[in-house]
């Protein structure tokens, strides 16, 4: 199974031919690349698999997803308490 995170997409741009960006992930940036969202622009949320943008998604969703995650942390953090 993979995972696939929603992260801000704040800056794109080229790098040896290949469509790049910086996407924030709550903090903390990250370089992606974005050839498989060729229209991405800063502001979109994008879900990145290992260091690849492979699709779109609203901001709603992205919140979902971010909300999602958060409970299941403190769900796995409180576990073992």
């Amino acid at each position: 199974m993979c995972l696939g995170i929603p992260g801000r997409v704040i800056e794109v741009g080229r790098e040896r031919d290949l469509l790049m960006g910086k996407v924030d992930f709550g903090g903390v940036a990250r370089k992606v690349c974005l050839e498989h969202v060729p229209d991405a622009v800063p502001g979109d949320y994008v879900i990145v698999h290992v260091g690849f943008a492979l699709s779109k998604l609203d901001e709603q969703e992205a919140r979902r997803v971010f909300a999602l995650l958060e409970e299941m942390g403190r769900l796995e953090g409180g576990a073992g308490q």
